[in-house]
């Protein structure tokens, strides 16, 4: 017994020798922040400053050796998201978690849009061939050198990152240019809706901006107003509304929540440039800051970039399909996947005149394609010849408003609003794209490619963009909203936004006072739903029949609307908003109403009003009223409320429900320590507030969970740059073993900000990368 003991014993020491072993060996996978490095490609040393949230602050004799630093401490901090990014961009995710990334990859082949990267690369100008490439260099010379462990994703996937290339960082813009402007499957499913439904019922389930709702470049108003959007916030003010009398610019862009975050900032300092500001992992060029003279922010114009053709295959040749001209050849290619632990596929992919037959990808694509037809995708997107990255290279080192305004000249995609300040004290907007001029239609559902009769006739000119200059009551503002009514609306498309957003930034700058940097983020954390005050009036007369849903509407008398995270009211809301959204439409529109659920406010609220038949449910043979409805969804929310949170509506608690998860798409799948590696807490906000958090209420898991909105927020002051405000979440490093991968979550959450100024602060950590 006693050597048993022993044996155990020396058992479970072995194991913890090891296991300690592996932590210190995996600690080595943690970049060098002090010392020296010696890396060839370097023309002279480069000195790389941590401040004590890991942001590094770069200073270089020369822009090149600049990027080549960015490069490297992106490699340090977020190697394997760089190569996780690439991957997918490339449609080459099988080669390293199996077949269940096949659906991914054989998308982003079919687009091509890794193979049109590489096409870019080849067409740069010398100076940004030079940035390009010199970052690359920079990761490779981090690859190159790293003695210790990998990140630990690549030992669960099993692979070894590959040395850099430039197509790897272009490819970038372009995903952004696919997935910020994704028209396409609200036109599908339209498309779809329209076979069962009427014309006026497609009004109301896709309905137009309102009216009365404010839009950037009205003339009528004395208050700027914002442009196109259906993600992010975005306002600059003129010094005649600052105490300092300069501008003041605030941008907070929303994207899906995950982790490593996208965003990753920086302080740059090299002769002919300086930016402090967002990067992004993997690419080269300054994204949202600033510079030594200008400010500058964005917001998705979301307007449509993307038509759906539907294409007739010739019927005496298969692979041949009809145009205005007679039957022409599909454009083929073949591609092979390989697939880890499985055989390779192989796909042929084809093409027509109006871009990648895209019918096979998606169910509901391949619903539109009848008998004898494919279903095109044509947006700017995948232009061959696209120079957006030469407006992104040239906007960052832009001095003024019109050295600004002519580098978003050679911006193609995506459609962005972006919008400018200075230290000279001017202020504008602008929403650059290659905006299609169709011959007929406005893109919004499916159009024949046989005839010709919707084709593209060209793009709007770049003079005939929304922008202004100075204007003249010294506000511009983006929240979700259109620029205003186009001249060229067949370009824009569409618009589908609430203007909630819009409303409330509207209100709180129109207060008179001078702003601050202070009220600005201020502003940035506003929870108040408006789209909440308007809808609850109308449910207020509701008439539950259970005590549950009695007590919950008690709750919500005097409620001012407000998405507060510690209060029930917000939950309450929200769960009864989502069952009567159900009660409301699941009947008209069956299988499709997933694919289109979500807290329809506004379409609630017409409901409620004026278009009362749609309470009717027409599967029943029983005639119901808005009043059923009404009670129904309260009680059945209270229910399931009560089956998650007890039974006491007082205690619920909006965090409880809305709270952010920042899911590790490898790590947090790892059994029974996933957790670990994940990130969440209770958040504040709506999808209709300033303060955005999106919900996905098709989610039976987590229905009210925070899913998209700020994972960046900025304010600059253009009266003292170096005071200017950032945060990013959940930390600057994609390595969970360092300190930095979730550290700013709090800040994040609580409305705190950072400062990168000059200097790093006493606590700095020093990196000297110094040529050999």
């Amino acid at each position: 017994m006693r050597l048993l003991t022993r044996i155990l014993a020396g058992l479970v020491l072995a194991l913890l020798i090891a296991v300690a072993g592996g932590w210190l060996w995996l600690r080595t996978s943690l970049p060098q922040v002090d010392g020296t490095v010696k890396l060839p490609g370097l023309a002279a040393p480069v000195e790389v400053t941590r401040d004590v949230y890991g942001v590094p602050h770069i200073r270089a004799r020369s822009d090149r050796d600049a990027f080549f630093a960015l490069g490297f401490v992106h490699a340090q901090d977020r190697l394997w998201q760089m190569d996780f990014q690439r991957r997918f961009a490339a449609g080459r995710l099988s080669e390293v978690v199996g077949a269940r990334a096949l659906a991914s990859d054989r998308m982003m082949r079919t687009l091509g849009i890794y193979r049109l990267a590489e096409g870019t690369v080849a067409r740069l100008s010398p100076e940004v061939r030079s940035a390009v490439d010199a970052y690359a260099a920079g990761v490779n010379a981090y690859i190159a050198q790293h003695r210790g462990a990998w990140p630990l994703e690549f030992y669960l996937l099993r692979y070894r990152p590959e040395p850099w290339k430039a197509a790897d960082s272009l490819v970038w813009g372009r995903m952004m240019g696919l997935f910020l402007s994704r028209n396409w499957h609200e036109e599908a499913l339209r498309a779809v809706l329209a076979k069962r439904l009427s014309a006026a019922q497609l009004d109301l389930l896709f309905p137009p901006y309102p009216e009365d709702a404010p839009t950037t470049l009205a003339r009528l108003l004395s208050i700027g107003d914002p442009a196109f959007g259906s993600a992010s916030n975005a306002w600059v003010l003129s010094g005649a509304h600052t105490g300092s009398g300069k501008p003041l610019l605030a941008n907070d862009p929303h994207l899906r929540f995950r982790l490593p975050g996208i965003w990753y900032l920086a302080r740059i300092d090299a002769p002919d440039f300086a930016f402090s500001g967002a990067t992004v992992a993997g690419v080269p060029f300054p994204v949202l800051g600033h510079n030594d003279r200008i400010a500058w922010g964005f917001t998705s114009a979301e307007s449509d970039v993307q038509d759906l053709f539907v294409e007739r295959v010739d019927p005496k040749a298969p692979g041949r399909y009809l145009t205005p001209g007679g039957s022409e050849p599909f454009a083929t290619r073949t591609e092979n996947i390989a697939v880890r632990d499985a055989t390779d596929a192989t796909i042929t992919i084809r093409a027509t005149r109006h871009g990648p037959v895209i019918s096979g990808l998606e169910p509901a694509i391949g619903r539109l394609a009848g008998p004898g037809e494919v279903i095109a995708l044509d947006t700017p997107t995948l232009d061959p010849d696209d120079r957006t990255p030469e407006a992104l290279y040239r906007l960052a080192r832009a001095q003024d408003w019109n050295a600004f305004r002519n580098a978003l000249r050679d911006w193609q995609s995506p459609h962005e609003n972006i919008f400018y300040a200075d230290v000279g004290g001017r202020i504008g907007y602008i929403a650059p794209a290659k905006l299609p001029v169709r011959k007929a239609g406005d893109g919004s559902v499916p159009s024949p490619g046989w005839d010709g009769s919707h084709d593209w006739t060209g793009f709007v000119p770049f003079d005939e963009l929304p922008q202004t200059v100075d204007p003249p009551g010294g506000i511009l503002f983006n929240a979700n909203n259109p620029a205003g009514p186009p001249a060229r609306a067949d370009a824009y498309g569409r618009g589908i936004t609430t203007g909630w957003r819009a409303r409330r930034i509207q209100a709180l700058l129109s207060i008179p006072r001078r702003f601050s940097a202070a009220s600005m983020t201020a502003i940035q954390m506003d929870a108040l739903s408006l789209g909440a005050r308007a809808l609850l009036p109308l449910m207020l007369p509701a008439r539950p029949t259970t005590p549950l849903g009695q007590n919950a509407l008690a709750l919500m008398r005097g409620w001012d609307g407000t998405m507060d995270r510690d209060r029930p009211q917000p939950l309450i809301y929200a769960a009864w908003l989502r069952a009567l959204d159900r009660l409301i439409f699941a009947d008209e529109l069956g299988d499709d109403y997933a694919a289109w659920s979500d807290l329809h406010t506004t379409q609630v609220i017409a409901v409620l009003t004026r278009e009362n038949a749609w309470c009717d449910d027409v599967t029943t043979p029983v005639k119901e009223t808005c009043a059923d409805r009404l009670a129904a969804a309260l009680d059945g929310a209270a229910a399931e409320l009560a089956a998650r949170y007890g039974g006491d509506p007082a205690a619920w608690r909006w965090g409880a429900a809305h709270r952010v998860r920042f899911d590790h798409p490898v790590l947090g799948h790892v059994p029974l320590i996933g957790s670990l590696f994940d990130v969440e807490l209770a958040v504040d906000g709506a999808d209709d507030t300033i303060n955005r958090g999106r919900t996905d209420i098709a989610d039976p898991r987590r229905p009210y969970a925070s899913i998209h909105g700020a994972g960046y927020r900025g304010v600059y002051d253009l009266a003292a740059l170096d005071q200017s405000r950032f945060i990013v979440v959940p930390g600057q490093s994609g390595n969970p073993l360092s300190r930095h991968y979730a550290d700013l979550t709090q800040m994040w959450r609580d409305g705190r900000f950072l400062t990168i100024g000059p200097d790093a602060g006493p606590d700095a950590q020093r990196l000297m990368l110094a040529p050999p």
